[in-house]
């Protein structure tokens, strides 16, 4: 068997990650229900307020909880109350202090993948924020290296390329959005393994695209051992 490189995501492809985003969004709206606003149109104005703070902050707990505040000082105006605002902190720090929940089968594929390949781990976020995370987990030493960048485009995969002298033909991004795994590695040149997460951030969905690189498709991160 040939060895590769494989570039791993991190949230939603090793552990939970957004199922807790949403559950506090689904507490914030809850906490808004006496403004009179419907729950869709509270959600519409959330997720235009973490585009906009995306570019400005990046991603993580931090910028996402800016997004909540801002959003819930917009829409009470002079009704907004200093107990709300002090209980979306409260949600928001109980967020962050949320351990990584390990995806089935995720231990045991990646100690049997980084004994034929090379497992470059590859996340997107606040640094200190991600680096936490990835200690927590206890995943670091089946990593040859680990990567926290600010955004994953095709710019960020040819980097990876060229730092970790990648032979293109034999390496590959592992992950469920398509947006930041998929189609930049693909238009970079790289394979990639879409492992579709049914509760994908909503702003990391995108149509696959195709590109130089194989896509392959599984069903879960298990299911790696039987093609690497």
């Amino acid at each position: 068997m040939a060895r590769h490189t494989l570039l791993i995501d991190a949230d939603d492809t090793l552990w939970e990650n957004n199922v807790f985003f949403e559950k506090t969004i689904d507490d914030f709206i809850s906490m808004l229900e006496p403004l009179g606003y419907t729950r869709e149109y509270v959600r519409h104005i959330l997720n235009e307020t973490e585009r906009r703070n995306i570019r400005q902050h990046g991603y993580g707990v931090r910028s996402f909880g800016r997004s909540l505040e801002e959003t819930y000082l917009k829409l009470a105006g002079n009704m907004a109350q200093r107990e709300i605002v002090m209980s979306v902190e409260r949600i928001v720090g109980e967020l962050e202090q949320t351990p990584p929940q390990i995806l089935d089968g995720v231990p045991e594929t990646l100690a049997y993948l980084a004994k034929h390949h090379r497992l470059i781990l590859l996340t997107k976020g606040e640094s200190a924020e991600q680096a936490a995370k990835v200690e927590r987990s206890g995943l670091q030493s089946y990593f040859d290296a680990i990567e926290i960048v600010v955004e994953k485009d095709a710019g960020t995969y040819e980097r990876m390329v060229g730092t970790f002298k990648i032979v293109k033909s034999h390496g590959w991004m592992v992950g469920n959005s398509p947006r930041s795994d998929i189609n930049p590695a693909l238009q970079s040149g790289l394979n990639a393994v879409f492992i579709p997460h049914h509760r994908t951030w909503h702003l990391e969905h995108e149509e696959l695209a195709s590109g130089a690189g194989r896509l392959l498709i599984l069903g879960a991160f298990r299911d790696l051992r039987g093609h690497f």
